[in-house]
């Protein structure tokens, strides 16, 4: 945040100033006790195993420059040394809700801000489309963009308070888990655009089905501002079938456009599309295609591969049309992407390419990792699969999909970790033999050294809790 203080904080809160100076200045919120430093304030947040009240008097150690609190005698005993020891005290705010104070403030903070702001939701590849729509968008303006998967209730408001009065665009990733929480997300901030990448079953224990998971998440549409614009996959049945909707009854509130006037646009590789790449085209470098739009012929080329880039890419275009970069430039920035960490990563070592796409897992994205893994040119394929966690109750009858699919396509061996990737293998048995199930990382990390060999290409994935990145980094010696 720039030029706000602690009266600002205060007015947006509706907190009470126990003790301090109002006119102290604030530049975030720290969660993180140990990661407080001057400028930051405090936000000691009620966990389900952790209360984040008692580590206040050590943000303060740690430099914090204020703190807030929902528990008045939380702060009692460091204002009590302050008037022992005669220091001058940091402020201290009262707030009803430490979560709901950021939000106020960010939303404060965000109506300050002058510049285009992109918001991403979807079940799979937020992160890899906000990377890069952000790319794209620097091919003409000084962009910002979500820190990492930065995309929670506690993630989305520190981020917008990260932003400068230099930032040109902004590129906000949002994300839910749970009934409601796009919907207050959507009140932090206005958005020019929002682009939702797919409805997949990520989430589905909590919500129940996939249309549940798209009511939730349209309601990032929700911070539109009159005359906003609404990108989605058109490859996804759910959302084109929705945008068809959108067309046909744009007075009709129950779309979720309500009375304002706002653009919508597909995406993808279906005839129907906007948005649509032809001539699509991999080599050993990555991936190359025509984006086609009207009249427009853009030629793409990535660094990167799998076709379910084709559509990020498509979407970041779309994107730079709509805040006024020319396609060109932007085309020209993507050419220069080369991924995110534990996203499809590719490294080679002694003529073995790893391909590691450890960050997460849902069906979808197994099958897109798969098909990476398919076009990578090697003697020998080997996918390494994990759990994929939260899936409900059809989760067995996925992993065996995942299975199946990964022995259709022609995997040369399959390496499963955990106990519901036992069903992968299920899946995949009338295909290949050449199936081994470990109960442990060491023993994944014992059977690869032991028998990966030159020429081969290897695939990680899974969900994040089943840390396969590990294996990955035993492997090439990171740690």
């Amino acid at each position: 945040m720039e030029n706000f203080c602690v009266r600002d904080i205060l007015k947006a809160t509706g907190g009470k100033l126990l003790c301090g100076d109002e006119s102290t200045e604030i530049v975030n919120f720290a969660t993180n006790s140990g990661k407080s430093a001057p400028g930051l304030m405090f936000a000691p947040i009620i966990g389900e195993r952790v209360d984040g009240h008692r580590f206040i008097a050590g943000a303060f150690e740690c430099g914090a420059s204020g703190t807030l609190t929902q528990r008045a005698e939380a702060a009692d005993e460091v204002i009590d040394r302050w008037k022992k020891n005669n220091e001058q005290p940091k402020p201290v705010i009262l707030v009803n809700d430490t979560v709901e104070a950021m939000q106020r403030t960010a939303r404060a903070y965000e109506g300050r801000l002058h510049l285009k702001k992109a918001g991403v939701t979807g079940s799979v590849g937020k992160t890899t489309t906000k990377e890069m729509i952000a790319c794209a968008l620097s091919g003409g303006l000084k962009v910002f963009k979500t820190a990492g998967n930065a995309n929670s209730q506690i993630g989305v408001p520190v981020t917008l308070m990260n932003i400068s009065s230099q930032d040109e665009a902004a590129v906000i990733e949002m994300g839910m888990s749970e009934e409601g929480e796009m919907k207050r997300l959507a009140t932090l901030l206005t958005l020019d655009t929002v682009v939702i990448t797919n409805i997949g079953v990520s989430h589905i224990e909590q919500l129940g089905t996939q249309e549940n998971i798209l009511r939730e998440k349209w309601h990032i549409t929700d911070a539109l501002r009159d005359g906003g614009t609404i990108l989605l996959n058109g490859d996804d049945p759910l959302l084109m079938a929705k945008a068809r909707r959108c067309r046909q009854e744009t007075q009709d509130d129950t779309t979720g456009l309500g009375k304002r006037k706002l653009h919508i646009y597909t995406f993808g590789r279906g005839s129907e599309c906007d948005y649509r790449a032809q001539n699509i085209e991999t080599d050993e470098h990555g991936i190359s295609f025509e984006m086609i739009h009207g009249d427009v012929c853009q030629p793409v080329s990535l660094r990167v591969f799998g076709e379910h880039n084709v559509n990020n890419a498509l979407a970041a275009l779309a994107v730079s049309e709509s805040f006024g970069v020319e396609l060109k430039a932007a085309a020209q920035a993507l050419s220069e992407y080369t991924g995110v960490a534990m996203r499809q990563q590719i490294t080679v070592k002694d003529n073995i390419t790893f391909i590691d796409d450890s960050y997460n897992a849902s069906p979808d994205s197994m099958r897109a990792g798969i098909n990476v893994l398919c076009q990578m040119p090697a003697k020998y394929r080997v996918a390494v699969l994990a759990d994929m966690l939260e899936l409900g109750d059809n989760t067995k009858e996925y992993h065996r999909q995942v299975g199946e699919y990964a022995g259709s396509c022609g995997i040369d061996e399959l390496v499963l970790y955990g106990e519901l990737s036992r069903c992968i293998g299920y899946g995949a048995e009338q295909y290949t033999k050449l199936i081994h199930h470990f109960d442990s990382l060491e023993e994944v990390v014992k059977h690869l050294k032991e028998h990966l060999k030159e020429g081969t290409a290897v695939l990680f994935k899974g969900s994040r809790g089943m840390k396969l990145n590990e294996v990955v980094d035993s492997l090439l010696d990171r740690i």
